[in-house]
């Protein structure tokens, strides 16, 4: 009896993995298209028939004529140059982003904050010659409430003629949303986009699963020659961004601070997050919360999250003599793996 049932098995088990090995061909392969934008890498993974690199770099060119401060004929540096006042849809879109976002973080988000980072310099290089005086001038025309669009969003009007717009903490993630609106109006159900370590994720990976993005751990290596894991982060149809200086750290009196300025002051700020990972509906808001939460500080980040359930965060801290401790909202903690 075992032996005749095993002769039906057989023949139904062959034709079951045939018909898996059919259907599998079928499908569409995964491409993964990649370059430079904006100043850094990004990378597209996504099933496709059809190669659409030329269509994503496209997008991603779209996105660099409106809001990239380093293209001369950008809308937002003829803006800063004061060469014109007129906006494009793009822009609009990001300026109204950010200015809700401003308010909701107390203005820790402040996309005009451009001028006191240049002061001080990356890595506080120029730091002996900040003084109260030159934050005081500077303060003059730094602060999103200086700046706002028109009725109709078609123009900026600027109370100072100094004040200058930089949106790079949250260009990166609107770029990949423009990506990700590409993929979905061509109805590509699986894909992963990145920008810099800011990232959209859809449906599943080549291996049929969530997608899974490692979070950096922040050491001091300033060489990037150890690129060593503090978790990963198993997630789909969300948009993901983590801000913070890995390896661009000063200490004082034993703890260990990340290389941020407070547009409130103009100063350093002096909290002990190291590194925010942010995940929302789209990564333009991701991208700009986790830079707002790098000036706010764990206490009044987790006081944003809780006033926004729709926001998962997972902050690097350091402890005292710059131990490293971890906090992740309750919502964040369903996509951690390790």
């Amino acid at each position: 009896m075992n032996q005749n049932k095993l002769k039906w098995q057989i023949p139904f088990l062959v034709l079951l993995i045939a018909g898996t090995i059919f259907i599998l061909r079928k499908q569409a392969p995964y491409q993964t298209n990649e370059g430079m934008v904006f100043g850094t890498l990004y990378k597209v993974t996504y099933q496709s028939k059809e190669n659409l690199q030329t269509d994503i770099e496209a997008e991603l060119d779209k996105v660099n004529n409106s809001l990239s401060p380093f293209n001369k004929n950008s809308t937002i540096s003829k803006i800063n140059n004061n060469e014109s006042d007129e906006t494009d849809r793009m822009f609009a879109e990001v300026f109204r982003m950010s200015k809700k976002i401003s308010a909701d973080t107390y203005g820790a988000f402040d996309i005009t904050v451009a001028p006191l980072v240049n002061a001080w310099g990356f890595g506080f290089k120029n730091a002996e010659n900040v003084n109260p005086q030159v934050i005081d001038s500077l303060l003059q025309f730094v602060g999103i409430d200086k700046v706002q669009l028109t009725e109709d969003g078609s123009k900026v009007i600027k109370k100072d003629k100094r004040l200058m717009l930089d949106c790079s903490s949250i260009a990166k993630g609107y770029g990949v949303d423009c990506v990700a609106r590409l993929l979905d109006s061509k109805g590509i159900k699986n894909y992963m986009i990145e920008i810099g370590g800011e990232v959209v994720l859809k449906g599943e990976n080549p291996q049929m699963d969530k997608w899974r993005i490692g979070i950096n751990k922040p050491i001091d290596d300033s060489l990037a020659v150890h690129q060593e894991l503090q978790t990963i982060i198993s997630i789909t149809n969300a948009g993901m961004a983590t801000s913070g200086n890995y390896r661009n750290f000063y200490y004082k009196e034993g703890k260990k601070y990340a290389h941020t300025i407070n547009p409130k002051n103009g100063y350093p700020i002096q909290h002990n997050i190291l590194s925010a990972t942010v995940i929302a509906k789209d990564c333009a808001t991701a991208d700009a919360y986790a830079t707002a939460f790098m000036v706010l500080g764990l206490d009044s980040a987790k006081a944003v999250c809780a006033k926004n359930p729709q926001l998962d965060a997972y902050f690097i801290c350091s402890g005292e003599n710059g131990q490293l401790f971890t906090y992740s909202t309750d919502g964040m903690r369903m996509y951690l793996k390790e």
